[in-house]
């Protein structure tokens, strides 16, 4: 296995775990109840998705 030849500096390490942070995933709005969601997925007050009823919501 390699190993380094010099120690690596913390800024060089920082810069290379800039990106290892969490992202907040992005809201959208249910056309149907009007409750934030997440995209792509079933809302989870009304069980509507892409303008059908697939699950039964809290509203029934």
């Amino acid at each position: 296995m390699a190993l380094p030849k010099r120690r690596h500096s913390h800024q060089r390490k920082n810069k290379r775990r800039s990106h290892h942070a969490l992202k907040v995933e992005g809201l959208s709005v249910c056309p149907q109840c009007k409750e934030p969601k997440y995209p792509h997925r079933i809302c989870k007050n009304c069980g509507y998705y892409d303008d059908k009823q697939v699950i039964k919501g809290e509203e029934d």
